[in-house]
């Protein structure tokens, strides 16, 4: 069966297309609304540890309305919250027959409710699957660091091929570079540069 894993490039999209490999074809999908070529950090990655990998483009509105909410907000929770939805049903349009992306269980933010969930299924006719839901931060991490070369960093300064990149490119254009750090907190990111040896 093919399945689409929405892929970020860092240690938790990697993580679960691992744990999906054995069970599916796997095909990593980058999102992107064509603001910034970030997406092609995921790429480099999808190649450094054999997956195959696409991208879908993404409607630029529902960019602009995120963040539009994250400066109303004054904080980006609830705009990304819309952007990964909007992004979970343009991989659920392709061709796949499941769509995943690498969700924790004590994840705040993106989330995606049973109800959700089962709305998506039934619309598109596929399966949804989140293997990192019954995974903690910790065994995440425990997991990454055996199997998997990772660099981290400051958000602002990691490569990275999520949202994040290019909301903060339209926040700046929108609002003035002042808003990216009135709207964004410092948290730490990641990037997956390829497997460990015998990984």
């Amino acid at each position: 069966m093919e399945l689409g894993l929405l892929y970020s490039g860092g240690k938790d999209s990697t993580l679960a297309a691992l744990l999906l490999n054995d069970f599916y074809d796997v095909t990593l999908v980058t999102a992107h609304f064509g603001v910034t070529d970030d997406w092609k950090h995921a790429r480099d990655t999808a190649e450094a540890t054999g997956f195959d990998f696409e991208t879908v483009e993404l409607d630029r509105d529902a960019a602009l309305t995120a963040v539009e909410r994250m400066v109303e907000d004054g904080y980006p929770r609830n705009g990304i919250q819309q952007v990964h939805l909007h992004a979970l049903e343009s991989v659920a349009g392709m061709r796949f027959d499941a769509i995943a992306d690498g969700t924790r269980r004590d994840d705040r933010v993106p989330t995606v409710s049973r109800a959700q969930t089962q709305s998506l299924e039934d619309r598109y006719d596929i399966d949804y699957i989140v293997p990192l839901s019954g995974f903690g931060r910790s065994a995440v991490d425990r997991l990454v660091t055996a199997n998997l070369d990772v660099e981290s960093g400051p958000s602002d300064e990691i490569r990275k091929a999520d949202y994040e990149a290019e909301l903060r490119t339209l926040l700046t254009e929108q609002h003035g570079a002042d808003a990216v750090n009135d709207v964004f907190p410092a948290h730490e990111q990641t990037y997956v540069t390829g497997f460990l040896t015998g990984g």
